[in-house]
């Protein structure tokens, strides 16, 4: 089971995979929204902002999301690890339900180009 470090480190490397894209998915990265990551299995929930093509992880929280994000997602931490590794497809992860994805209609279709 991965742990909040490893979570936290995955999520930094999204942050500066996200940081180093370009053309539709450098604009689909350049979103200013707050975002929450709950890992489900460990009931930490890590609060913040996109912007500027980045992931800010400004609070670790316990529980679930005490706000209500304008991206929010939900997952195992061994699943965040993996999908930031590369080891599992976002698509497919989405589509079973081991990862959701709650954002308004227009933040979804532009984060699409980051899947």
């Amino acid at each position: 089971m991965a742990t909040t470090e490893e979570c936290r480190a995955a999520l930094e490397k999204l942050s500066d995979s996200l940081r180093g894209t370009e053309g539709d998915v450098r604009a689909a990265a350049a979103l200013d929204r707050s975002v929450s990551c709950h890992i489900t299995d460990l009931d930490v929930t890590f609060a913040g902002r996109l912007t500027d093509g980045r992931i800010e992880v400004r609070e670790t929280l316990q529980g679930p999301p005490r706000e209500r994000a304008q991206i929010r997602l939900a997952m195992s931490g061994d699943d965040l690890v993996a999908l930031v590794d590369g080891e599992l497809h976002f698509a497919k992860a989405w589509g079973s339900g081991r990862v959701k994805l709650e954002a308004g209609l227009r933040d979804l279709f532009r984060l699409r180009k980051l899947l």
